[in-house]
């Protein structure tokens, strides 16, 4: 599988016998569906997301990117408990694309975090 952010090889990493891909250049982290809602649920499984959130956030821009699963089209996404996360989803193999550091901080919910929630849901 090759990395549609910087086009280098993704190799795969396991936590708890889920298994996911990572690319050896950015360090972006490709889910199978639902596999970051599992792992998420995993204490420590953010030991996975070894790569710099600067890195990541250099690659926030490039969103025209395709699925490396099935090359269908991504979709911009942004996390609504945390909605500074923005990452990528695929609309037909359900798989998702975290930039490096995104994983991370998508399993550490901060008090901040409830509270943008909560504003968020009152405004609608």
């Amino acid at each position: 599988m090759t990395c549609p952010k910087c086009d280098a090889e993704m190799s795969q990493v396991s936590y708890e016998s889920i298994e996911v891909n990572r690319c050896i250049r950015c360090h972006g982290l490709w889910f199978d569906m639902l596999e970051h809602e599992h792992l998420k649920a995993i204490a420590g499984s953010e030991e996975i997301d070894i790569g710099d959130s600067e890195t990541g956030r250099s690659f926030d821009d490039l969103d025209r990117i395709a699925c490396p699963g099935c090359d269908t089209k991504m979709l911009r996404m942004v996390d609504a408990r945390q909605p500074h996360i923005r990452y990528e989803s695929c609309p037909t193999c359900y798989g998702v694309l975290f930039d490096a550091g995104e994983f991370r901080d998508y399993k550490e919910e901060t008090v901040l975090d409830f509270f943008r929630a909560l504003l968020a849901k009152e405004r609608t």
